[in-house]
């Protein structure tokens, strides 16, 4: 028996029409058939001895026949069914990796046209010094403080001490900072994207099968930046954000732009990773969820026609 058989889908289709059409094909010609003895007259020796009186026009005669007809189409049919393939579309992701240096070196973006150069400097302004140093004196006012022997000196009324009023109340103490947790750079279990906790496996079959689900979900929604497809620009953008102790995503920076929009676009697949129904996979150390710092490279590469 033949249990391999595999059909795409043009065979698939090209079958039901060859089917409905052999269907329509037999229903005129049993049309034409019965449509010959409707115009001419029956004869009494054509009687048949069975439960229909004449033998000619007995719609049970071909009985048997659908019946078998029918058999091998729903066999052929079921066969069809039960050898129906589909296959999934996989992506190739040879090219890509999310292996970056530790060392990042951020590239200044580049443009089609380059900036206009800055305006030339205003010319110094040279102020005239005089040679002569004018002095201005200012006059002097003598006061005749003498005193003679007939002056009389009288003692100035003592001043009355004032109260002096109490002092300021202290101010409050100043609210207790909040204490932000310390970001991690690299933790005993690194941050993984979602899809892969289901599969039985060490933490390194988990963390390979995560990075292919992180590369598939890139690569299925990017959308190439026309200006850098028209200036031929390519290369790698690398994104740094902080993957929280709930497994969101914050802190989104880009650390490494290509130009021509692309840096743009890699903030726009981070925020659809932060709208997605379930969140990364936290960093752990020492069993606890922490927060880390990840640095996800996307690569922008224009694959020749």
């Amino acid at each position: 028996m033949i249990t391999d058989l595999t059909f795409t889908s043009q065979s698939i289709l090209l079958s039901a029409a060859l089917i409905f059409g052999f269907i329509i094909l037999t229903i005129g010609l049993f049309r034409l058939y019965f449509k010959r003895f409707s115009s001419t007259p029956l004869k009494e020796g054509k009687v048949a001895a069975s439960r229909n009186k004449y033998k000619a026009v007995d719609v049970h005669q071909f009985r048997s026949s659908f019946i078998g007809l029918s058999l091998v189409l729903m066999l052929g049919m079921t066969v069809v069914a039960f050898n129906w393939t589909t296959y999934v579309e996989e992506m190739d992701l040879s090219a890509y990796s999310l292996d970056i240096a530790e060392d990042i070196e951020i590239e200044p973006p580049r443009s089609a046209t380059p900036p206009p150069p800055p305006p030339p400097p205003p010319p110094p302004v040279i102020q005239e010094i005089p040679n002569e140093l004018i002095i201005e004196e200012d006059e002097m006012v003598f006061v005749d403080q003498s005193v003679e022997a007939e002056t009389e000196v009288y003692r100035p009324d003592p001043i009355a001490d004032k109260e002096t009023p109490p002092p300021p109340p202290p101010p409050p103490p100043p609210p207790p900072e909040e204490e932000i947790a310390e970001i991690f750079k690299i933790v005993e279990q690194m941050p993984r994207f979602p899809g892969c906790e289901d599969l039985s496996g060490n933490e390194e079959e988990k963390k390979a099968c995560s990075d292919k689900k992180l590369m598939e979900f890139i690569y299925k929604n990017i959308n190439y930046p026309g200006v850098a497809r028209e200036n031929n620009i390519q290369g790698t953008v690398v994104l740094q954000f902080v993957v929280e102790k709930d497994g969101s995503i914050t802190e989104t920076k880009v650390v490494r732009d290509i130009g021509g929009g692309c840096g743009d676009e890699a903030l726009r697949i981070t925020a659809l990773m932060q709208d997605m129904p379930q969140k990364w996979i936290p960093g752990k150390q020492r069993g606890r969820p922490v927060r880390v710092m990840f640095n996800l490279p996307i690569r922008f590469m224009l694959k020749e026609v």
